[in-house]
């Protein structure tokens, strides 16, 4: 299922969300008009190296541009294709302007690139010895469709069900819709490993669960801070 918009509204302009997404097309632009980026140069330099961040091997001299550490966060806006740019920003479009509502600008930054963190790493510690660049705002994403499960389950989502000529558009609890996402990730990650496929399904899963994790916490020092401002007699 692909979702295409949710019955959410918000109650202010998500500029963050939006800067986000721009920002992903900006360097994604700037990519296609490189010519490392045909070479694939590109991505080693500033994708993220499992082996190169965890110390068990040096990139070559005309690869180093960042430190190994610096590509956890080059890697969150830089994307292999336009589908795989389309397939991510669709997400962001649909999930992060509630997510960004709830915790505001500022927590939401700090919520995304947890997130990410939380997605780089997972991927990371699942083949240290992995000497594959791994690209994309997936794994930050997937850290939004986590806390939008937890903050709005019961919010009704769009969704085209392709089935050729059959296709119909439904509007299905979030709940589902990610719940399905979230499944899913296991089964292509089991899928791709015994085809040997390159997708980062682990930064998925990792990103996910980050995000349900984080939310918690955030969506606690939320309310902690609203009693404040509210004062003892209300």
């Amino acid at each position: 299922m692909i979702p295409l918009k949710d019955d959410n509204p918000t109650s202010g302009k998500p500029t963050t969300t939006y800067f986000i997404i721009g920002l992903c097309i900006l360097i994604f632009l700037i990519q296609l008009s490189s010519e490392t980026y045909r070479t694939g140069q590109l991505f080693y330099s500033y994708g993220l190296i499992p082996s190169v961040l965890m110390g068990v091997n040096q990139l070559p001299m005309d690869l180093y541009v960042v430190p190994g550490w610096v590509t956890i966060f080059t890697s969150m806006f830089m994307h292999g294709g336009f589908m795989h740019l389309i397939g991510n920003m669709l997400y962001m479009w649909i999930f992060a302007d509630n997510i960004e509502d709830s915790l505001g600008a500022k927590k939401f930054i700090i919520f995304y690139l947890l997130c990410g963190i939380g997605a780089a790493m997972s991927q990371v510690l699942m083949d240290i010895n992995s000497q594959i660049p791994m690209v994309g705002a997936s794994g930050a994403i997937g850290g939004i469709l986590g806390a939008y499960l937890i903050n709005y389950p019961k919010a009704k989502v769009l969704v085209l069900i392709p089935f050729g000529f059959f296709s119909q558009l439904i509007k299905i609890k979030a709940i589902y819709v990610l719940g399905f996402w979230f499944i899913l990730q296991f089964i292509n990650s089991s899928t791709a490993s015994a085809q040997g496929g390159g997708v980062a399904y682990a930064a998925h899963i990792g990103g996910f669960i980050s995000g349900v994790i984080l939310i918690l916490f955030f969506n606690k020092k939320n309310k902690k801070t609203k009693k404040i401002i509210k004062g003892p007699w209300g």
